[in-house]
């Protein structure tokens, strides 16, 4: 029986953008083991079979010597299960696990998820982790990206050669659990909606800026918010309740009933892998307005619009021209929504190409 270790560092990212690949890998003979921290999935990962390992692991900042834990529980965990593979997610299981299993000489594949703020700019931390990546790619047997930019940047910073890199359409999207719905009949206020972690990259002051625009100029529309605060907008986002055109929800596990509802969905993200919110939302049958950013541009065909990144005006435009479409435009780019994610972004397709470039 083969063994395959997973090393990432969120139960439930796990389960709900990998569960159809780990079940595939257990419906085929693997024993699958996954190192992640514990949450609420736990339960379900579970079910399917995999067998857990918790693992604390700081999400914020890269400080090799603070890390230090977390290398030395991958040496003893790797050394113990002793796995034919091990498939790393996220940036310190990416370095960390792989560093571990580079040098106990096992085999193991890398995903790059996104890049995250460790490339966004010019300094010491940038050429740390590009030298990082540099002595734990030498050995990859592969390296998976979720958008042709991230895939270029490895490449241009000769961090790995071409002929070890497969670029995935993302995580891919279950179109059985995000099934299309009617759109909505009734606009007398309509619905933005926004899904992720409430700070700064995730665009969330262009974001405001353009509700707030658009409330002033007589449209009647709100926003809604899903997700937890990562950076200080608590006070913001209090304010423009009170006011009446933001709903603030908090964190929800299932976002379904609220891409139901909503008429359009909204992320001008500064930088995504591959926006899996973009694709539920689509999935659903709901019309985007996005970032032109790798990781976001990929998910618009015909059913949307695309917001130059960090630039309130244009995304204050974008949001103006959607609401300015009749009903009948609107319904139709929320069917060219779906279709393009059943082209290209069936969660299947994407399990099934994993496995095969792991083989």
């Amino acid at each position: 029986m083969k063994t395959v270790l997973i090393l990432t560092n969120s139960s439930s990212g796990l389960y709900h953008f990998r569960k159809e690949l780990m079940q595939k890998m257990i419906d085929k003979g693997y024993q699958v083991y996954a190192s992640t921290p514990f949450d609420d999935t736990i339960k379900e990962l579970k079910k399917i079979g995999v067998s857990l390992i918790e693992t604390s692991i700081n999400r914020r900042g890269m400080n090799p010597v603070r890390d230090f834990g977390l290398l030395m529980t991958y040496f003893k965990m790797i050394k113990k299960i002793n796995p034919d593979l091990i498939i790393t997610y996220t940036i310190k299981p990416n370095l960390y696990g792989a560093t571990v299993a580079r040098l106990l000489r096992k085999q193991y594949a890398i995903n790059i998820t996104g890049l995250g703020t460790a490339f966004q700019n010019d300094g010491f931390l940038k050429k740390m982790v590009i030298a990082w990546y540099k002595f734990v790619c030498r050995k990859v047997k592969v390296v998976f990206f979720e958008n042709a930019g991230n895939k270029e940047v490895f490449v241009s910073n000769k961090i790995l050669k071409e002929d070890r890199c497969i670029c995935l359409n993302g995580a891919g999207v279950n179109l059985e659990d995000f099934p299309f719905k009617q759109y909505p009949e009734n606009e007398d206020i309509l619905h933005f909606l926004f899904i992720g972690r409430i700070m700064k990259e995730k665009g969330i002051e262009e974001l405001f800026y353009a509700i707030n625009r658009l409330v002033n100029d007589g449209y009647k529309v709100v926003l809604d918010i899903l997700g937890g605060y990562e950076d200080n907008y608590k006070e913001k986002v209090d304010e423009y309740v009170n006011k009446g055109f933001i709903n603030y929800y908090g964190y929800q596990s299932d976002v379904k009933p609220f891409i139901e509802k909503a008429h359009c969905f909204v992320l001008p993200s500064y930088h995504e892998g591959m926006a899996n919110t973009l694709l539920e939302s689509a999935s659903m049958g709901r019309p985007l307005i996005t970032s032109n950013i790798y990781g976001c541009l990929e998910a618009i065909h015909d059913n949307g619009y695309l917001c130059n990144v960090k630039d309130q005006e244009d995304l204050y435009v974008k949001m103006k021209q959607f609401i300015e479409l009749n009903h009948d435009e609107k319904v139709q780019m929320g069917f060219n929504s779906r279709k393009h994610v059943e082209e290209i972004f069936d969660k299947r397709k994407v399990v099934e190409n994993t496995i095969k470039s792991l083989q």
